[in-house]
């Protein structure tokens, strides 16, 4: 009997996730029925108020897990049992395994980051890395960041609140990474060797950039952890300037990896799920 996995992704503006296509093939390659379902806030008229509600619903209906992106992956701890170490480091989630009656939220969005970086800026200098967004993938960035071995991460937002939260979580976990409040983007990036974007600014649904490209340098790196689209105005920009860039799509699959196994039980096939990802379009 064909084993059947239900899944799904709560988030706003998602209607261009690659995420369920990447689990229903590489479910189908291991003989389950898998469905995997978008749960857009935009499309249903409601906010993240209605997070629990949704989640609730799914689990009722038998789902094995979901997925939780932006703007929820903060709020969501509010709605689940346990959390795995790094979830509770970082209190963000993007992962929820619904199992035996209890919800155990989980953040595979650090590691995305960092395996996708370690193959796409592998000799990259990690000496000062500036980071722009302190929400819920900020967090999991600087976390990946410190554990790389970055010697210093200046984190920017809009609001400062979530930076000094960021900060305070981070600290006591990474004593060797130095974390700082940044207050001059300009005068940051001039002695930083790199920079990672990680706010919605640049997705399909928020286009456009977070800062001045002009503040950008050919010594720079420059990675990005959307992939709706793969080619921001942000990369495209730094590209032109001689930076070395990395796109979000390795983080979406690496991300993906470790969902798929909570979700299934299943060890899936990484290359094949690379290769199939590099196949999909927006």
């Amino acid at each position: 009997m064909t084993r059947v996995v239900r899944a799904g992704l709560i988030g706003s503006g998602i209607g261009l996730s690659r995420t369920p296509a990447l689990h229903m093939e590489e479910g189908r390659q291991h003989g389950i029925d898998y469905r995997y379902d978008l749960i857009d806030l935009d499309v249903l008229g409601v906010g993240p108020e209605a997070l629990g509600s949704l989640i609730a619903k799914a689990e009722a209906e038998g789902f094995a897990g979901l997925n939780i992106t932006h703007p929820c992956k903060q709020g969501a701890i509010a709605h689940v049992d346990e959390l795995s170490d790094d979830a509770a480091v970082l209190q963000s989630i993007n992962t929820i395994a619904f199992k035996n009656g209890t919800r155990r939220g989980h953040n595979t969005d650090w590691w995305g980051f960092q395996q996708s970086f370690r193959r796409g800026l592998p000799d990259a200098d990690l000496s000062h890395a500036v980071l722009i967004g302190a929400g819920g993938a900020g967090v999991a960035v600087a976390h990946a960041l410190a554990r790389m071995g970055t010697a210093k991460v200046t984190i920017f937002d809009v609001d400062p609140a979530r930076v000094s939260a960021v900060m305070d979580r981070l600290v006591l976990v990474h004593p060797d990474c130095v974390f700082d409040a940044g207050k001059d983007l300009g005068a940051v990036l001039a002695g930083a060797s790199g920079i990672v974007q990680a706010t919605p600014i640049g997705m399909a649904s928020h286009p456009g950039t977070p800062f001045d490209v002009d503040l950008l340098s050919a010594n720079l790196w420059v990675a990005e952890i959307i992939y709706f689209p793969l080619q921001t105005a942000l990369l495209a920009a730094a590209a032109t300037r001689g930076c070395e860039v990395l796109n979000g799509g390795g983080m979406a699959v690496f991300q993906a990896v470790g969902a798929f196994e909570l979700f299934t039980g299943v060890a899936p096939n990484v290359e094949r799920m690379i290769r199939h990802f590099s196949t999909l379009k927006n």
